[in-house]
């Protein structure tokens, strides 16, 4: 990562106080899944901070190298250990990254895996290989019984009309794959949660990913603020906005699941007051949540 204050999921120090912090979730009835990600080849820190090695991805860049095979295989076996730590940590449920520019996602994009071998290829299903190998193995490394989220996402902060699966048979050749290697719910990020994600159709992305693999989704984007996260680095507020869209969605079984980013960093009391018919007291989202997290 290019941030030295992103909390680790490996080392004992670093999952003794992950211990102490699922312990006292479930001690007052709450779950909570550790998300797992590798940052792949990413820009300096603004502060000019640089890890001990260099940054990796799955081709050479301007500020990274490519993953060697036993820099891959190794790769693949520390998710699968980070994944069963999680369950023996206590931990409810366990998600992998594979979304807007970290590792996985990077190995997604033909214009960042120029690889050769058998992680790289013209098509999205062949560029998918360590996705579904790092899949494969944090599924053996968890068992049948644990629950493994896989995090997903159609569009880059780059470059927000970007694609990768431009129909529905290219969504299917992706996600079916990544289905069977062990995924049990898809959570699918979307800038708003309200828009169709191909023609024809009101399906969102987690409805048609839903409807394609037959697994339980998790929607996301702009749930409950009239804008889009663009906002959160833009220096925008996004205000409070009505929930109607979603539940009808929700009534509907378009997805099974949904996920609350933004409007919970300025209102840790979201949750209860949209349960308790509050919504006056709901709170606008600008740039100034991010402070709240350092």
């Amino acid at each position: 990562m290019n941030n030295p204050d992103v909390p680790h999921f490996y080392g004992e120090h670093a999952l003794s106080g992950w211990k102490r912090v699922i312990d006292q979730v479930r001690s007052t009835g709450g779950q909570m899944a550790p998300q797992l990600w590798h940052a792949g080849i990413q820009n300096n820190h603004e502060t000019g901070w640089l890890p001990d090695a260099p940054f990796e991805g799955p081709s050479d860049a301007g500020n990274g190298i490519a993953l060697d095979d036993k820099a891959i295989a190794d790769t693949i076996a520390a998710y699968a250990q980070a994944a069963r730590a999680a369950k023996e940590l206590g931990f409810n449920a366990v998600e992998i990254q594979g979304a807007h520019g970290y590792l996985i996602d990077q190995f997604f994009w033909h214009h960042t895996n120029a690889r050769s071998d058998i992680f790289g290829g013209r098509s999205l299903p062949e560029r998918s290989r360590f996705a579904i190998e790092v899949i494969k193995a944090a599924r053996q490394a968890v068992g049948d019984d644990f629950a493994l989220l896989f995090r997903i996402s159609q569009w880059r902060f780059a470059d927000t009309k970007a694609k990768l699966a431009k129909t529905p048979q290219e969504l299917e050749a992706w996600l079916t794959p990544l289905a069977d290697a062990g995924v049990d719910i898809f959570h699918c990020s979307s800038r708003r949660f309200f828009e169709p994600e191909f023609d024809g159709s009101e399906l969102n992305f987690a409805g048609w990913t839903k409807k394609l693999t037959g697994k339980a989704t998790i929607t996301v984007g702009s749930v409950g603020l009239d804008k889009d996260v663009s906002t959160l680095f833009s220096g925008q507020k996004a205000n409070p906005a009505p929930l109607d869209e979603l539940l009808r969605r929700l009534d509907n079984k378009e997805f099974d699941l949904v996920a609350v980013g933004r409007a919970l960093l300025s209102d840790p009391h979201w949750v209860q007051k949209i349960r308790d018919n509050r919504s006056g007291e709901l709170e606008a989202v600008g740039s100034d949540a991010l402070g709240a997290l350092t």
